[in-house]
């Protein structure tokens, strides 16, 4: 099993300034293996508290807890409840337990993120539940010597933890299918899964780019209202993410559609079709795949919110905006060994008035490039953002 310190600290911190956490991310991250650990852990430390878990996907629990009030108001200590978007109406019952005077009990919820447990939780417990995201693994986790098996199989533990490559593929192809046949559906998105298969292979070949709605409304033959819808469902169910432009220079134009990425390279691998490392570094979306991997890994890394890109349509552009502690780092992402400064650069340096430009590389030296340009290994990357 993969230790996994850093999010059980995120966990213990949580519950010690809330009286309740809600752990948002995609099915099979890890969520529920994580908790449990974290459980044993509660238990150790705290012998007189007990834990009690629900899964709202076992029939017998989803019974109990249609009697919630009746059910959960006697129990102590650390209370767990997982895939609770399945029973939103158990919010506004949690809001009242959290509210009482002395609360005996914390509450831990797992969950994917559907607008419906979204909606409810902003709702019902706004104020009372501290909000956590869970991706797959990353290379602070596994280590820095397996970063190119993480690329190509992705985050998820079964994926990246298989026995091949094939194997891992395998699982992957199987995730995507029960994701578009079972999930995307729970989510609103109630169409025929080849369409669904359709939209999400358009995202793929997106992955990287700047959004264009009107040209995949034009060939899915929908409207571009629900080109949106589609894009949105995907991005709060953590398969997709949206990466905003910045702008705030109102003496040049800018490009004001967001970028998209698959958020876990191998599904973007499945999606592709490349099951090995030979073929990945073969295909055209190769810079691409690189790119998406390393900002993930730095918006992950740097647990910020104010992630961006940057391009005006004069032709510069930067890969990725962090505002990170007070300081305003800039990563152009090159999957390449000969590094130089370009143009672009300079000019992202002078208009965004950057602190740092890092070029993140797969080689394994930094190398300066100027007084505020480095070349920055992808091994390295937790160093400057952590």
């Amino acid at each position: 099993m993969i230790s996994r310190p850093r999010r059980l600290n995120q966990l213990t911190t949580a519950l010690a300034c809330s009286p309740a956490a809600m752990l948002l991310g995609p099915r099979q991250c890890g969520k529920t293996t994580l908790v449990r650990q974290f459980a044993q852990e509660f238990a150790a430390k705290k012998p007189n508290d007990p834990v009690t878990l629900f899964d709202c996907e076992n029939p017998a629990d989803v019974m109990r807890l249609s009697q919630a009030m009746t059910v959960l108001e006697p129990l102590r200590g650390l209370i767990v409840i997982d895939e609770a978007q399945r029973l939103p109406d158990l919010f506004p019952v949690l809001r009242v337990l959290i509210d009482r005077a002395s609360s005996p009990a914390k509450f831990m919820l797992l969950g994917i993120a559907s607008p419906q447990i979204i909606k409810g939780a902003s709702e019902s417990l706004a104020g009372r539940v501290a909000l956590l995201e869970l991706t797959g693994f990353d290379i602070t986790e596994l280590g820095v010597d397996r970063w190119r098996d993480l690329w190509v199989r992705g985050g998820f533990p079964r994926s990246m933890l298989s026995d091949t490559d094939a194997d891992s593929f395998a699982w992957r192809q199987d995730f995507i299918r029960l994701f578009l046949e079972r999930d995307l559906p729970a989510l609103g998105l109630r169409l025929p899964t080849p369409a669904l298969q359709r939209f999400w292979t358009m995202v793929a070949h997106y992955h990287g780019q700047v959004w264009n709605r009107a040209e995949v409304s034009r060939s899915m033959g929908i409207s571009e209202a629900t080109v949106r819808n589609y894009l949105d469902v995907m991005t709060h169910a953590f398969i997709v993410r949206q990466l905003p432009p910045w702008f705030e220079n109102v003496g040049k134009r800018h490009v004001k559609s967001p970028k998209v990425y698959l958020r876990d390279s191998g599904l973007l691998h499945g999606l592709l079709g490349l099951d090995s490392w030979s073929n990945l570094t073969a295909h055209p979306k190769l810079g691409a795949s690189w790119e998406g991997f390393v900002i993930e890994h730095l918006i992950h890394l740097s647990g910020t919110r104010d992630a961006y890109f940057w391009a005006t349509h004069g032709g510069a552009e930067l890969d990725l905006l962090l505002f990170h502690r007070g300081r305003r780092l800039g990563f152009e992402v090159k999957f390449q060994d000969a590094l130089t400064t370009t143009k672009s650069m300079h000019i992202a340096i002078t208009d965004l008035k950057l602190d740092r430009l890092f070029v993140v590389y797969p080689g394994t030296s930094r190398i300066p490039l100027t007084e505020k340009i480095e070349c920055l290994p992808f091994t390295e990357i937790a160093s400057e953002v952590s």
